[in-house]
Formats: C-alpha cells, structure tokens, sequence
C-alpha cells in the first residue's frame, strides 16, 4: 500500500520519530522503527491510519502490523472521544468478545496533531456488499448470523456500574426520541415523515430493561471477515465510537435494520441471514427471549437514528466544510429511511399500495 502524503506544515520524518519514540515507551521496546504508514480505506466518521513497525524488545517485540485510531476533520455530536472509545474497547476486549486488541492511547497532541490510539490490524474484508452477495460466501452466512448473535450477548454481559467506563452515557428511547427532535427542530428542511416516525415512538414506549453496554453501530460493514483454507470467519467487530449504555434490544434493532442489508432486502438479518440465525446465536448467549414487538420498535428507532446520522455526514459537506463525495452524498439515504419507517408503521397500508401500483 502506498503511503499518502503528510501534511506540509509536519514534516513526515518529525512525525514518524515522534510517534516511534511514543510506540517505544508505550511498549518498553529499546527502540521502533515505523516502515509504513497509510491511510486505510472506510471509516465514514473516524480516521483510520495502517502503522507497520519493527519494535526490538518490549511487550511486541518484533515486526507488528497495527492501526492508528485518530479523529477525521469533522465529526458528528454522538460520536465518542477516541480516548473514551479505546475504554470501551479494552472491557469488549477483556469480555471475550471477538475485537481489535487495543494497545495504547495516547493524550498528547504534540506526537501526531491529534489525540489517538493503537490496536492490531486485523486481516480481511468489511465490505457489505462483497459479504452479502459474494457467492462463495453465501453457504456461510447463516452461521456468521449466529456467531455474531453470540457476540453480541456476550457484550452484554458489561453492565454498569464500571469505573473504567463512568464516563458513557446512558441512552434509552427518551435521550433518543429528545435527541431526535432537538435536531429536526433546527434542520433547515422539514421531514415530516421523521417526525411521524418521532411521535409514534413517544406514544409506543416498551417496558424499561436494565441497561447494558450497547455497540451502538452493530452491523454488516462493521465487521471483518478474513479468509483461510477453511472458510471465511470472524476476525472481529470494529468502530465503537457510538458505544453508550442502553437498552438490550437497541443493538438487535439496529443490526436488522433495512439501511444495512446490502441489497439483500429478503435477509433481515444484516443481509445476512433469516433472523432466525442471528436470534438464536443471541438467545443462547444472553440466556433471554426476544420478544418481536420490542425489537419491531428498535428497529423503527434505528430508521429514523440512521436517517438523522445521513443527514449530519451531508451536514459535515454542506456546513461543516468537508470536501468528501460521500460524505456528501450519505444524505440521501434519509429517504431510504423514511419509506421504510411508512411500511414499519403501516405494513397493511404499504400492501396495499404496492398491490395497487404493481
């Protein structure tokens, strides 16, 4: 992979000698040697930088392959520090669930600008689409559905109170459904679809869980797939910056929502699979039923969620000044929401008219 260009106010030997020599203290190492730095590709919010060094001695000794986590240009308000993001990861990592193991994070913003932190580069794919339609993959699906159905209850066995994650917030349906509304109230153009769907979840509430710690962005594209002789397995769940304490059922509604199936619509899965799969990897994980009319009111919050998220990337492009295509464009998938918050609203009413219209 080819190193991108460095930042002409930083030189690029300053920096690399700068974070060598924080890589080396970090890991008790005589010294580092950074042979490759690059921007990797993904990451719609954060800034992920593929670091290959040669540590001689301490805790890594030897030539490692890692991933600088640091803070894109712009970012959006529910998105976690990268300080407070490397926390959640390591009570993940600690749990047993499947995670990039984070190393070290770093504070001082005299190193590369910014603050950041550094975990292990996995190997393999994220990409939805390649997961959901690659035809070798496609026998494997089912069971990737319910290993990450285990994954998932296995995060939910952190629940507060933890000191080591005191500073996340607690997010259920209210914090949503005001969240919601703060926004649309100011957003420049009306969205009455979205706040229909706002209202209806204010008169529909579920009976309170007790909170858990939530992902927050689970789902297909934020896992990574790798390939071997024996198939295609997980190599772990990425992007944790959205992470909160919250209700159980949030992270299930989210990961069955339609804005990540991929163009595999008829899998309601993640595009993955029958929810069948994911449930019962989940069940017998967590040790609990799901009860579908819970789920069904997640999965109308993680619609309007999404659309709210779509619409602050396209604020990112169209306020906030960043010059990216798909930052961008990510706005239109707000629309995409809003069809299918009408049909998850009135299943009966959309029959109809794709029948009439068909």
């Amino acid at each position: 992979m080819a190193a991108t260009a460095l930042p002409r106010s930083d030189p690029g030997a300053d920096r690399h000698r700068r974070l060598a020599d924080f890589l080396a203290a970090a890991s008790g190492a005589e010294h580092v040697e950074i042979t490759g730095f690059a921007k990797l590709d993904g990451g719609a919010i954060q800034e992920n930088w593929g670091l290959d060094a040669e540590f001689a001695g301490g805790a890594l000794a030897g030539y490692q392959r890692l991933v600088l986590r640091t803070d894109a240009p712009t970012g959006i308000p529910s998105s976690l520090s990268r300080l407070d993001e490397f926390a959640v990861l390591r009570a993940a990592h600690a749990a047993g669930v499947a995670v990039p193991e984070p190393l070290f994070a770093c504070v001082d913003v005299a190193i590369i600008g910014k603050v950041f932190f550094v975990m292990r580069r996995l190997d393999g794919t994220a990409q939805g689409r390649f997961i959901t339609q690659h035809p070798a993959l496609q026998a494997e699906l089912p069971a990737l559905a319910e290993r990450l159905g285990r994954e998932l209850g296995r995060l939910q066995t952190i629940r507060p109170p933890r000191a080591d994650l005191a500073v996340l917030p607690t997010v259920g349906p209210i914090q949503h459904i005001s969240s919601f509304r703060a926004y649309l109230d100011t957003h420049p153009r009306p969205r009455p679809v979205l706040e229909w769907g706002v209202r209806w979840l204010e008169t529909h509430l579920p009976e309170p869980k007790a909170p858990v710690l939530c992902h927050g962005d689970f789902r297909t594209g934020n896992y990574m797939l790798d390939f071997g002789p024996g198939g295609a397995r997980l190599a772990g769940i990425l992007d944790w910056e959205f992470a909160s304490w919250g209700d159980p059922d949030a992270d299930i509604g989210w990961f069955c929502c339609k804005g990540w199936r991929f163009a595999r619509l008829d899998r309601e899965a993640g595009g993955i699979s029958a929810r069948e799969h994911f449930y019962r990897g989940y069940e017998r994980e967590s040790g609990r039923r799901l009860d579908p009319e819970r789920v069904r009111f997640w999965e109308i919050l993680a619609n309007i969620r999404w659309a709210v998220i779509a619409l602050q990337q396209s604020d990112r492009y169209l306020i906030g000044g960043e010059r990216s295509l798909g930052t961008a464009i990510t706005g239109r998938r707000a629309t995409e929401c809003e069809l299918e918050i009408l049909i998850l609203l009135d299943p009966e009413g959309a029959t109809a008219a794709y029948r009439a219209n068909a």
